[in-house]
């Protein structure tokens, strides 16, 4: 089972930057499309940005678009989220998840079937 481990969370004033790390127990073709997602208490757990790691093709919402970017580091086995330009609203518990490579599209990432979800980090954004 591949095991997803996040970190770099924190609390910011808005307007400032973070990048988010996740350490992904093996990069194979098991793993080749991953993403960002996040949850704030009450919601559904949303996609928000997604990197097929083959090709470079990169997927985002357009809440994030443009302020966030999604990369890796496969020497690394590291996926990460640099958000510049943060906002109260960006406040939730952030995951990274394996991506389904068929249900998802720009504007609609979907978690793998065989995710599973990591215990996450916080990142909290003050007006």
């Amino acid at each position: 089972r591949v095991q997803l481990v996040e970190s770099g969370g924190g609390s910011v004033q808005a307007g400032e930057s973070l990048r988010l790390s996740c350490t992904v127990s093996e990069f194979s073709f098991r793993t080749y499309f991953l993403g960002w997602f996040r949850q704030t208490p009450g919601d559904q757990r949303e996609g928000i940005a997604a990197l097929d790691t083959l090709n470079g093709a990169t997927f985002y919402v357009d809440s994030v678009r443009g302020r966030f970017t999604i990369s890796s580091d496969d020497a690394k086995k590291t996926l990460y989220l640099q958000m510049n330009n943060l906002k109260p609203e960006d406040t939730a518990m952030y995951y990274c998840a394996l991506v389904d490579p068929i249900m998802t599209q720009e504007n609609s990432i979907q978690p793998a079937p065989n995710n599973h979800w990591g215990q996450g980090t916080q990142v909290t954004v003050s007006s």
